[in-house]
């Protein structure tokens, strides 16, 4: 389950303003119990938004988002709606679509190992899944969809990669073949979300604590780094300023994943000689690539975003010939290498930020203050043994 806040009443201007635009409309998420579903959620259901839909195939992640949501949202909850369904079934796509005025396209199969061994199963899902929900939505007349890729998609040689390569082509050409005024359609780019499904800071986190080896793969590696509530930002800028066919990519610093297995111990208190080379794994690059060469050409600097414009052109061959382009854009391939590159305390301010490594450091802290507590004998050992950590750590937190 991804980590919901708890929000007090008052509302910040940019939820206002977020809501202004969203007022009294309905969104669909795909994949929308995933950990950027989550934070959408976070960030709008306290907005005017009329609905947010839950698409997803999970009904246990949607039953525990649903009672959670209830407990920490009771006055808007009522705006959640829950369907479960399939991108690779185009019906229950569509069952979902009745109404729906903007969608966010979130379902995917994003391991890259995984992905790998199974290269079919990510082509349902990312290519064919993407077609669908593209379909849907123009048959349905939903005014604008989003559509989520990666920097995995640019220079791919991985199947997941490839797949979304083919995700992006597929919302590219469906683009072409519906009027924006009916049906917008565009896509967002991004890199390495800390924290959420498939991030190793999880697991850098869980090492540290069992005491066991920190096992990364290349110390030299490098991957572009955002926050989640960055993911939903970049999101909402392409939905207010990308036209249809565009992609939209966010100017990402990066790190080595030495350094952020670095930060994340100076963050935990692990030992630094505790980190063990393992090898890349399958499919992995060294770098990624958020913009190729060839895109760079035509890319439009908008201040902390590349927008990358979508080719008008039609099949007419000879106009390819007879009007080439003689101008390029300066820019040139913007990968993990040659963006800003962060040292360990600049990752460690980026992750004190984060709500998921806030509360590991509470659970952390309670967790010690527990032994203490037991070694003073301000605990008895009966009492501690019935008690559940999380109850222990309320009550430490209380007092």
């Amino acid at each position: 389950m991804g980590h919901i806040r708890k929000k007090c009443s008052v509302r910040s201007r940019k939820d206002r303003d977020m809501g202004t635009i969203f007022e009294n409309k309905t969104l669909l998420i795909t994949g929308g119990t995933g950990s950027f579903g989550n934070a959408v959620l976070n960030r709008f259901l306290r907005t005017d938004i009329k609905e947010i839909r839950i698409f997803s195939r999970d009904e246990k992640k949607q039953d525990d988002m649903r009672h959670e949501y209830q407990a920490s949202y009771p006055e808007d909850f009522e705006k959640i709606k829950f369907y479960i369904g399939n991108v690779r079934d185009l019906q229950s796509v569509k069952n979902a679509m009745h109404g729906v005025d903007y969608i966010f396209h979130a379902a995917a199969l994003k391991q890259v190992p995984s992905c790998e061994f199974f290269p079919l199963e990510a082509v349902k899902t990312n290519v064919i899944g993407t077609d669908n929900v593209l379909s849907a939505a123009i048959d349905e007349g939903v005014k604008k969809v989003i559509c989520l890729s990666t920097d995995k998609a640019a220079y791919p040689v991985n199947a997941m990669g490839t797949s979304k390569a083919m995700m992006e082509k597929v919302i590219v050409a469906k683009s072409r073949t519906i009027s924006p005024e009916k049906t917008s359609i565009c896509c967002t780019r991004y890199g390495n979300v800390m924290c959420s499904r498939g991030s190793v800071i999880p697991l850098f986190i869980e090492q540290i604590k069992n005491g066991l080896p920190i096992t990364i793969t290349e110390p030299q590696m490098t991957r572009f780094i955002m926050s989640l509530e960055e993911a939903v930002e970049l999101v909402l800028f392409a939905f207010e300023k990308a036209e249809s066919g565009d992609i939209m990519v966010q100017k990402a610093p990066a790190c080595t994943i030495d350094t952020l297995a670095k930060a994340v111990i100076k963050i935990f208190h692990g030992d630094p000689a505790s980190i063990k080379v393992i090898g890349i794994r399958h499919g992995e690059k060294m770098y990624e690539t958020l913009l190729t060469n060839e895109e760079c050409a035509n890319a439009i600097d908008l201040g902390n975003f590349y927008r990358v414009p979508c080719d008008k052109r039609d099949l007419n061959y000879d106009k390819y010939f007879v009007e080439g382009d003689t101008e390029r854009n300066k820019l040139s391939e913007f990968n993990s290498n040659n963006t800003h590159l962060l040292d360990v305390d600049a990752v460690v301010e980026k992750l004190l930020k984060l709500e998921y490594i806030q509360e590991q450091m509470k659970e952390k802290q309670a967790a010690k203050d527990i032994r203490d507590a037991k070694k003073n004998g301000l605990i008895d050992q009966f009492f501690y043994g019935s008690m559940t950590a999380e109850y222990l750590m309320d009550q430490i937190y209380a007092m």
